[in-house]
């Protein structure tokens, strides 16, 4: 028992090792502060890309939270969401703007409005035409002797300019539709002015109600009318004038009369010329796709008749009697 209480006591202290560097504590610390420098940047990225009507907002709402708590709304200025930005003008003070929003406001078009414009404006450049050929006449001496036959004034259809006859000065030889010197010599310098502006003209020849002693059988006032049109059309164009610029050429007769209370005036026979504007223009084109619409389907009808009829098988005719010998 003596030699046990002499023992020596042996305390084994074990040492602990952090493992050197396969340790994983600093990779914790690492990965804290990545996520703190992630956190930052994200942070630094939303404030520039913030107006400043939402920082103004954020401002506010973190001065004074409980009275945005209690007031209600969002505190983040005007726009609905700080995240939402990303716009390119960033000193806006409005809310945010969208990446590729278009804030250019839209335009709204007023088409009757636009219309009315238009035709004021027509209307002054027919006017401006008109002012024209009066001073024309007025200061061209070979035009100016022939002011009383010159008729211009401006109706629902365009600027009209009327060539009518005096009595001692007609336009064209008599019941023919050979024009005189004088007449050529009006329509060339007309012709000149008509180049000038984009609208298309309409001529019609007029008679007045002076019967053919053939009467409306053969040659007649219609056909006088329509040649002394074509007439004018082509001293027009003589003159200077587009061939296109011209629309209709019609002859009238004497059913138009200038001076309903003396059909027999000479002022009923007349030569209008009508530039007209682009209501009426558009009308007459209207009117001629109309018929184009309808011939068209007239020959085919015509061309399905044909060739059903075509189909149909001819009788055959029933054989002669044979005579019989009495």
């Amino acid at each position: 028992m003596a030699d046990e209480g002499l023992r020596p006591i042996i305390v084994k202290r074990i040492k602990k090792s952090g493992g050197g560097h396969h340790g994983g504590a600093w990779k914790i610390a690492y990965a804290d502060f990545v996520t703190a420098m992630m956190a930052f940047f994200l942070l630094m990225w939303l404030l520039g890309s913030t107006t400043k009507g939402d920082l103004q907002g954020i401002a506010d709402y973190f001065s004074t939270p409980l009275k945005v708590a209690m007031a209600g709304g969002s505190g983040s200025g005007d726009s609905s969401s700080v995240i939402k930005g990303g716009g390119k003008d960033m000193t806006r003070i409005d809310g945010q703007q969208k990446k590729g929003e278009d804030l250019t406001p839209a335009k709204n078009f007023n088409l009757k409005a636009a219309e009315a414009e238009l035709e004021r404006r027509e209307v002054d450049r027919l006017k401006a035409l008109k002012e024209r050929i009066e001073r024309a006449i007025e200061t061209i001496p070979g035009l100016k002797q022939y002011k009383n036959q010159l008729l211009i004034d401006i109706t629902t259809e365009g600027l009209r300019i009327q060539i009518v006859d005096e009595k001692n000065r007609p336009m064209f030889a008599l019941a023919r539709a050979e024009l005189q010197p004088y007449t050529k010599v009006i329509l060339h310098e007309i012709a000149k002015t008509l180049n000038d502006i984009p609208n298309r003209i309409s001529l019609s020849g007029h008679t007045d109600a002076t019967p053919y002693s053939s009467g409306e059988k053969s040659y007649s006032n219609w056909e006088l009318s329509s040649d002394r049109a074509n007439a004018s059309r082509r001293e027009l164009v003589a003159g200077g004038m587009e061939e296109t610029k011209v629309l209709r050429v019609v002859g009238l007769s004497s059913a138009v009369l200038f001076d309903t209370k003396d059909p027999l005036n000479p002022i009923n026979r007349r030569i209008s010329i009508i530039v007209m504007n682009k209501k009426t223009e558009d009308s007459i084109t209207q009117e001629n796709r109309m018929v184009e619409v309808a011939d068209k389907e007239s020959a085919k009808d015509a061309v399905e008749a044909g060739a059903n009829l075509s189909e149909v098988k001819p009788p055959v005719p029933a054989a002669a009697p044979t005579p019989v010998a009495r």
